[in-house]
């Protein structure tokens, strides 16, 4: 049975019927380099050529900018796996991606504690 809003690619008791390495075509690494809080964000650009159904739903998740990450955990698909993806989606213009601000120092007292502020207010 089909989980509501799932299509195809997902069955309640079976899991996911297609694996990862089938939906990267079997690639491993991203073309574009990509961090998990990497912003993706949708061009309005119509991708030319076949792109899969997992392409389509990474696609209609970037309507506004969101980490990798974030994209990873909707599509229910690893990580690299959703790297390779997105950046087929950047190489063909549909997609843009923007490293995250502090990516040059990760342990930014500053990122820290608003990393920190944030978790305070969801308790």
């Amino acid at each position: 049975m089909k989980a509501a809003g799932d299509g195809p690619w997902l069955d309640d008791a079976a899991g996911r019927l297609v694996r990862p390495f089938t939906v990267s075509d079997g690639r491993t690494r991203p073309t574009v380099a990509l961090d998990l809080l990497s912003q993706v964000r949708a061009t309005g650009a119509t991708p030319l050529g076949y792109l899969g159904p997992e392409h389509a739903q990474a696609l209609a998740l970037c309507r506004a900018p969101v980490p990798v990450a974030e994209v990873a955990a909707h599509l229910r698909l690893p990580v690299a796996v959703t790297k390779v993806l997105l950046a087929d989606l950047v190489e063909c213009g549909a997609l843009t991606d923007r490293l995250p601000a502090f990516h040059h120092n990760p342990t930014d007292r500053a990122l820290l504690e608003a990393v920190l502020d944030g978790l305070r207010r969801q308790l």
